[in-house]
């Protein structure tokens, strides 16, 4: 039986500060949504310690994830992206991030941020996520929505109850929590009970 991240996350020099500092964490911050939107949009068909080990060389070529300099790329900016040995060079992947970034600045018309968004629309079911998402942007299937969504608290299922972590997520009320609290029923049965204690 292989270990969850929570078992296997502790002690490892490159996933321990992520699990302990990050995964599950929410966010109001465009930049750190949209980070968390690129790197798994990379990791599609990867290892996550991968694109950990190229996180910073992401920020490098990303512009520090800054969404409006990501939304005005041109054709010199994906040549350079994908001369870059530091990140991951698809070409499929970094069209993604740049349609994504510019379908993320049309969203503030309406939502004045990527956060409004995502607060305009949660909850959500993870299927209904995964739909909503698939008409919004590219490169979106179900394992990238699900996993982006766990990571910033808007899915249940980043940490098990015994884990050290959970009681700090906990304490900052992430929005999957605060819907099963008002009454929303949507979510997988497996994740909500791993991830609440028992009564």
């Amino acid at each position: 039986m292989s270990l969850t991240y929570c078992e296997a996350a502790p002690g490892h020099p490159t996933h321990a500060p992520y699990h302990d500092d990050e995964y599950g964490f929410p966010s109001g911050d465009d930049r750190i949504l949209f980070e968390r939107l690129v790197l798994e949009i990379n990791q599609a068909g990867l290892s996550w310690l991968t694109i950990l080990k190229k996180r910073d060389a992401f920020r490098m070529a990303f512009d520090g994830f800054d969404v409006d300099r990501v939304a005005a790329y041109t054709d010199d900016d994906r040549a350079r992206l994908m001369a870059d040995a530091g990140i991951i060079r698809n070409r499929l992947k970094i069209d993604a991030v740049i349609e994504n970034a510019r379908r993320i600045v049309a969203l503030r018309a309406d939502h004045g941020s990527f956060d409004g968004w995502l607060r305009a629309h949660h909850p959500l079911c993870k299927a209904e996520w995964i739909k909503l998402f698939k008409r919004t942007f590219r490169f979106t299937g179900g394992e990238i929505v699900g996993e982006f969504l766990m990571s910033l608290g808007y899915l249940p299922g980043a940490h098990h109850p015994g884990c050290p972590v959970w009681t700090r997520v906990a304490a900052l009320d992430p929005p999957w929590m605060a819907a099963v609290r008002q009454g929303f029923a949507g979510y997988d049965a497996h994740s909500l009970s791993n991830s609440l204690p028992s009564p």
